[in-house]
């Protein structure tokens, strides 16, 4: 499972990543960590879309004709965002996030219009009297328990890796992953500190193979 998210941050164009387990597998708090492996972008400052600063095709509307009159456009680096869709979110609730619980056995159109985002790098929101289209470069990561029912197959391709986590056997593995787990709740930052070295090595693999493709 980390192996995958890892595989996505370096080359987003694999596809995404839809992970399966049964309850308490740490899916969804290791898609929520993979943020902090994140590098930060510039972008246009206060722009919505955070658009590039000089890339064309990732620019919303308004800062490309900013861009091609000329206009000067402050800048600033920010941490590449993570999304987090609510369960049971609708479309008349949360503008272009989709039921997760329904998508795993019926056939949801609102799945299919993320995926479409997702594979043509666009996003469109039509409403009752709003119309807007914008680039959306992004990897989706999708998680879900086998139990709450099977992956319809044309969702399931859409994805470019799937991983399979397994409930952990192993007694002694199941105590150290409670004692980290009491460290962190009782002296967060010393945690954090004692793991800080190797989360930074990890950064810098992955921006290295960033750069080597």
């Amino acid at each position: 499972m980390k192996l995958a998210l890892q595989l996505n941050v370096i080359d987003p164009k694999i596809g995404g990543v839809m992970i399966m387990g049964d309850r308490g597998t740490g899916k969804s708090t290791t898609i929520r960590a993979i943020a902090d492996l994140l590098p930060e972008i510039e972008v246009i400052k206060d722009d919505p879309f955070n658009s590039h600063k000089s890339d064309l095709d990732l620019m919303g509307n308004e800062v490309k004709t900013a861009i091609q009159n000329g206009t000067t456009l402050e800048t600033e680096f920010i941490k590449i965002p993570m999304v987090d869709l609510p369960l049971g979110a609708t479309e008349d609730r949360v503008c272009g996030t989709i039921d997760i619980e329904k998508a795993l056995t019926e056939d949801d159109h609102l799945v299919d219009i993320l995926l479409d985002s997702a594979a043509s790098g666009w996003n469109t929101v039509e409403r009752e009297g709003i119309s807007i289209r914008h680039p959306a470069r992004f990897v989706l990561v999708g998680s879900g328990n086998p139990e709450e029912g099977e992956l319809r197959p044309q969702l399931l391709d859409r994805f470019g890796m799937h991983a399979e986590i397994r409930t952990v056997k192993d007694p002694i593995l199941r105590v150290k992953v409670v004692e980290e787990r009491t460290s962190f709740d009782q002296t967060p930052d010393v945690w954090l500190e004692n793991y800080e070295a190797q989360q930074q090595e990890l950064r810098d693999r992955i921006m290295d193979y960033e750069v080597i493709l």
